[in-house]
């Protein structure tokens, strides 16, 4: 009787995210728990849900795991394929395998032959076709397409060319090969934007690239990385920051397209490495920071004719699991050496903070929000939010800001 009644309560309950009393309730999570703990799951799915740092069932539908779909993710680095050799990816709980023609285009299939399942990784690729090491079935890399089945006779109907394994659309920009993910059992798009690519400011600059995975939903990674109040904390170093800088901040705030935008301002007094900047030049140093759905967060600083750009993404590659990818570039006069060891600091130091807050998450607590140190992340869920819906209805998107707003934090 008390199963039925958990039943009948849950079916009539709808996930979301709620906001009571300044909290933020995952309501979802709680809703996912719930049905499975009705549904009487195995010690195996026991063992792996307590296992999950953002507390996500593993046997929830994958409807539910908090994916945003049809965006391009980068996949990896351009440089890890290469010749004839094929390399395995995994975006959004989706398995990928990943090569390079012989004319020098990278593509992306799904890593399971649409015969048996097993991975085509495991095949073989001529640099154009990619043959399956089961039955030999044979694909067209660039679109999927089933061009071969070795064991067909002449007395067998079946249109080869009508198999199709799927595939996903690839481009190459800063050093990435980004893989435009589209919502499974959903036509691709007739046109498709064009992968977003790290704005520069001169013919000649320095790029470096970074990553890390951090043990946790895209949702925590995300808030984490736009989080404006753990620089003196988390960041605690002699070039950045300490406690003892911390002092009230003043920012303005404007909305943009599927994003919002922190306004064009004078960096923090307490941030060594803006304060060289300026001495450099002379001129102000001038900020701009943007975040965009679904995952992307970029800084641009200028000071004269020097300037740095920077992007992170926070990928999904499981719901337990996602991967910042961090590219930047500059025409400042500092090796990339240099720079890739103090940046190796920062990701470490956010890495290891999401190992740890992991610990906390593994037993579901009740988590909150407040202003306006955490409006950013309250704007990505409803913009997140707002977006589905709109793909749902066919209705424009709301935005969640009416225009520009100042919030007020300590830092």
């Amino acid at each position: 009787m008390r199963l039925q009644l958990q039943k009948r309560r849950q079916s009539r309950r709808t996930p979301k995210w709620i906001a009571r009393g300044g909290r933020v309730y995952y309501d979802a999570i709680w809703s996912w728990l719930e049905r499975l703990r009705v549904a009487g799951m195995s010690e195996a799915v026991r063992a792996a849900l307590e296992n999950s740092v953002e507390g996500l069932a593993e046997g929830a539908p994958k409807s539910d795991a908090g994916f945003l779909w049809d965006f391009w993710y980068p996949a990896m680095r351009s440089e890890e394929i290469y010749g004839k050799n094929l390399a395995k990816a995994m975006l959004l709980e989706v398995p990928l395998v990943l090569g390079r023609t012989s004319e020098g285009k990278a593509f992306a299939m799904r890593d399971a032959c649409p015969h048996r399942g097993i991975p085509l990784s495991y095949g073989h690729f001529d640099g154009k076709n990619l043959q399956c090491s089961y039955h030999g079935w044979e694909f067209d890399a660039c679109s999927g397409r089933c061009v071969e089945i070795p064991s067909l006779t002449s007395h067998d109907k079946l249109k080869v060319e009508r198999i199709n394994a799927a595939h996903y659309p690839c481009e190459e920009c800063d050093g990435y090969v980004w893989v435009y993910m589209s919502a499974p059992g959903t036509r691709m798009p007739e046109k498709l934007p064009s992968a977003p690519e790290l704005e520069k400011f001169s013919s000649r600059f320095k790029i470096t690239r970074l990553e890390c995975e951090l043990p946790s939903h895209i949702d925590h990674g995300i808030i984490g990385l736009m989080d404006p109040a753990h620089g003196p904390f988390v960041h605690q170093s002699w070039f950045w920051r300490s406690k003892t800088s911390i002092h009230e901040k003043a920012k303005q705030f404007e909305p943009i397209p599927n994003g919002f935008r922190m306004s064009p301002h004078q960096p923090s007094a307490n941030s060594a490495p803006y304060k060289l900047l300026a001495k450099m030049t002379g001129e102000t140093v001038t900020t701009t920071i943007d975040f965009v759905l679904p995952n992307i967060r970029t800084e641009i600083d200028r000071s004269g004719k020097l300037w740095f750009s920077s992007r992170a993404t926070v990928t999904p590659v499981r719901r337990d699991l996602c991967r910042i990818d961090f590219v930047a570039a500059w025409n400042l006069p500092f090796p990339v050496s240099i720079f890739r060891i103090f940046a190796k600091i920062f990701l470490r130091q956010d890495q290891e903070t999401m190992i740890r807050q992991s610990e906390g998450l593994r037993h579901n607590p009740r988590l909150m929000l407040i202003d306006d140190a955490d409006r950013p992340a309250k704007w990505y869920f409803t913009l997140k939010q707002n977006l589905i819906e709109s793909r749902r209805s066919g209705l424009p998107m709301e935005h969640p800001m009416d225009g520009p707003v100042t919030l007020h934090w300590r830092s």
